[in-house]
């Protein structure tokens, strides 16, 4: 059993210790808010630009409380205490909170609230690309009720379209940009009931190919939804799980192939190696499919067969960016959601970080003129850390004391539920008896479950870049899509956007200076 006393004293040694010099002196702090207040300042000249590009990066599962610990992670890996770092995200001038509920759930899923903030109106939970009207896994009530995506509106404008995540591209999140489906789950024919096959729904990776057929880019995992029943993968050929899952028989990456002009260059790659071999400049159409299900965590990654957010974020980038009218980009880091319903925190912490890595990584590459960049997260989980830590405590380490219950130690880092409750002896498992640092360590739970659940509470929105500003309050999720648009003069809402300015390209009109107003801290 560790001493209380013991511990507290290396606590507070560790408090002393870690305090810069720097930031002992009152200067150091006012000196940082009077630079903060000069920035925020210059925002009162507002860019009403409109957007060329927009790129919006969901992080999946990635609540408040997960920002803020994958903000002192990335200042820990630096060598640093990490609560003063700063992610990518947080130098974004605007944030907003966005209300998650589902149109028939107070804790939503990832698919209803794709449908929100991609399509721009509520919906049920498990059911993507269709308004409330339809109920989850009843085919026949999605035909009449489908909704168009913000990625649709960007491609019937003429820009190029790209989908790049860490899931499966049929998963929750990238199918509610393409697709419209009465149940998330429906990834293949193989996942459908017989009564929905009848009616005549078509499953996601189907959807995939069909619904949307010159979408430039679409990286990430899902590769057996593609291929007929028991075909063994290219990488993995004696793991059953594997194999592909089709019961129709096609093979959907050569219809993707077919579909494609003969004049331009399409690429199919199933590996890292591959995807970097391209010239992305002369790549008009991609594929990319790193692994059969979902991508590996980055702490996993297989450095020669799957590729980074990073990597495919830059690729995508590159090959979308040769269309004059622009493009829309849609990022997920899908698995800090998984990560957590592991209850591993440190998969999905390390996942947050590698996809600020990749917004930093896209930031890079455009411009704050002519692109917007929003930052947000489709839901939270019941993920916290807390304990009194000393600064600079490790994020995967101890509280400084034990519990005054029953006197065992504990990490900062817990669960409100999922699969790290532990029960030894009839009492809570001592941490200190195991390796609590681990990748795939369960950090602990109150209450028991195999899967982790969401968080019900709003989620943060950062904004960057043309009309950014729009995003300044507590908004309906559904809201997002449509300052996206209205951004970018793409959708139905196109009222502001003039004829030609001398400049080249459209003009605000009366409806935006309505709209720019109240942030100029004029009311009416």
């Amino acid at each position: 059993m560790i001493s209380p006393f013991l511990v507290l004293a290396i606590g507070t040694c560790l408090t002393n210790s870690l305090v810069p010099e720097k930031e002992k002196d009152p200067k150091y702090w006012r000196d940082q808010a009077q630079q903060t207040l000069k920035n925020a300042l210059r925002l009162q000249k507002l860019n009403t630009n409109v957007a060329k590009n927009v790129i919006m990066f969901l992080g999946d599962g990635m609540g408040v409380s997960t920002v803020t610990a994958a903000r002192i992670l990335k200042g820990q890996l630096h060598h640093n205490p990490g609560e003063e770092t700063r992610l990518e995200m947080d130098k974004f001038p605007y944030v907003a909170l966005s209300k998650t509920y589902n149109t028939n759930a107070q804790v939503p899923d990832s698919a209803g609230t794709a449908t929100a903030y991609l399509c721009g109106v509520k919906a049920n939970e498990g059911t993507v690309g269709v308004s409330a009207a339809t109920q989850r896994t009843q085919c026949n009530t999605t035909q009449g009720n489908e909704v168009t995506s913000i990625l649709r509106w960007a491609k019937d404008s003429g820009k190029s379209v790209g989908i790049v995540t860490t899931t499966r591209v049929n998963h929750a999140t990238p199918s509610a940009a393409y697709a419209h489906s009465a149940d998330r789950d429906w990834y293949s024919d193989n996942e459908m009931p017989p009564e929905a096959l009848s009616q005549g729904c078509k499953d996601i990776a189907y959807q995939l190919m069909h619904n949307v057929r010159d979408i430039e880019v679409i990286m990430g995992g899902g590769r057996k939804y593609m291929f007929p029943k028991n075909r063994t993968d290219v990488e993995y050929e004696m793991d059953e799980k594997a194999r592909g899952t089709r019961l129709d028989g096609l093979n959907l990456v050569d219809i993707w192939k077919s579909f494609k002009p003969r004049h331009k260059h399409s690429h199919y790659v199933w590996n890292r190696t591959e995807l970097l071999t391209l010239d992305p400049y002369g790549v008009d159409y991609l594929l990319g499919l790193f692994e059969p299900g979902d991508m590996q965590y980055e702490l996993n990654r297989n450095s020669t067969t799957d590729p980074s957010l990073s990597e495919m974020v830059e690729i995508a980038i590159k090959i979308l960016s040769k269309n004059p009218k622009g493009f829309f980009l849609l990022v997920e880091g899908g698995r800090i959601d998984h990560g957590h319903h592991e209850g591993k925190a440190k998969q999905a912490l390390h996942e947050a970080v590698e996809m600020d890595q990749a917004i930093g990584r896209a930031g890079a590459m455009t411009s704050l003129e002519d692109t917007l960049t929003i930052v947000t997260a489709d839901h939270s989980h019941v993920f916290t850390f807390g304990g009194y830590t000393p600064r600079g405590n490790s994020i995967f380490g101890l509280a400084p004391m034990v519990s005054d219950t029953d006197k065992k130690p504990f990490t900062s880092i817990l669960y409100g539920n999922g699969p790290g409750y532990k029960v030894v002896g009839g009492e809570r498992e001592n941490v200190s008896m195991v390796d609590y640092a681990h990748n795939n360590y369960q950090a602990q739970s109150a209450v028991p479950l195999r899967h982790e659940t969401h968080g019900g509470e709003d989620v943060a929105v950062f904004a960057k870049g043309p009309m950014a500003h729009l995003l300044h309050g507590v908004h309906e999720q559904n809201y997002i899509p449509h300052v996206m648009a209205y951004a970018a003069c793409i959708g139905a809402n196109l009222d502001h956007c003039a004829s030609a300015s001398s400049a080249g390209g459209p003009s605000p009109g009366p409806l935006f200076l309505l709209l720019a107003l109240p942030s100029l801290g004029i009311l009416f």
